[in-house]
């Protein structure tokens, strides 16, 4: 997918960099695999706000996503799509031995046409779903499952990727995007290959309402309010140190202690 920029004809135009989706569905295929979630706005069961700058985003309806592909199936990709709540891409499948459809996270290179398959007898190839055991060692993975039989939830974000590094007779050690290091069990099921759409993070927004739109409202500094709404707020003109760093509800954001992951199964390595 290439990147598609526009003649400045109006100010927002002018450094707009978008990706060319002209290759992608218009139309979600699966209309059985798509459902109506409410846009919640950053807020809880009781109507307060949890979590800030949310809210306004367009109307959009979720796509189900088979993250657990466990089981022996050979299918073929009938479609590639847009998928408004995630940076991937998805694609259809149809399972030739099921005759059921599915939505999956299509990897880098994949085409309609291709055959997927997945389970015991998949062989390592792009977008195949097999278990760790089976995968060559410096293979690129995604869609990782941390533990055996449960969906996956490692590398699913658009052009992310593991790498498996080391195999033993019980674990497998793989390799984040992030340098991050991890075990897993070599009976956790991962998927060949890089996600799709890899080139997102060379997109700009380049005005307000395209953020809007994508369900993000303002930020706005704390020293720019008022005493009421937060610690920072207040007093005449500009201020700058002598005052602790801290969060609107008073808890100090700066020198406290690091706490690192207490689960035996990640490795964290300096760079």
């Amino acid at each position: 997918m290439k990147l598609k920029k526009y003649n400045p004809r109006t100010p927002s135009q002018r450094n707009l960099i978008q990706l060319d989706k002209s290759g992608l569905n218009k139309k979600p295929m699966l209309k059985n695999k798509i459902i109506g979630i409410k846009n919640s706005s950053g807020r809880n069961n009781t109507g307060k706000i949890t979590s800030f700058h949310k809210g306004g985003g367009h109307k959009k309806k979720y796509r189900k996503i088979n993250f657990l592909r466990n089981k022996d199936t050979i299918s073929i990709v009938t479609s590639i799509e847009y998928d408004p709540y995630r940076t991937a891409n998805i694609a259809s499948l149809y399972n030739f031995l099921d005759k059921t459809y599915s939505y999956i996270l299509s990897p880098k290179n994949l085409k309609v046409g291709d055959i997927i398959k997945s389970g015991e007898n998949a062989e390592p190839k792009n977008g195949h779903s097999l278990k760790i055991s089976k995968i060559p060692i410096g293979s690129l993975i995604h869609n990782v499952s941390v533990k055996e039989n449960t969906k996956s939830q490692i590398s699913r974000a658009a052009g992310t990727f593991s790498q498996l590094i080391e195999k033993t007779p019980k674990s497998g050690r793989i390799q984040l995007s992030s340098g991050e290091q991890r075990y897993v069990s070599i009976n956790c099921y991962a998927t060949i290959g890089v996600v799709s759409n890899e080139l997102l993070f060379l997109t700009t927004l380049s005005k307000a309402g395209r953020s809007r739109w994508l369900n993000r409202r303002p930020k706005v500094r704390g020293v720019a309010m008022n005493p009421i709404d937060h610690p920072h707020g207040g007093g005449e003109g500009k201020t700058s140190g002598g005052r602790t760093s801290v969060t609107p509800w008073g808890k100090p954001t700066k020198g406290g202690k690091t706490s690192r992951s207490k689960n035996k199964f990640i490795i964290f390595k300096r760079k």
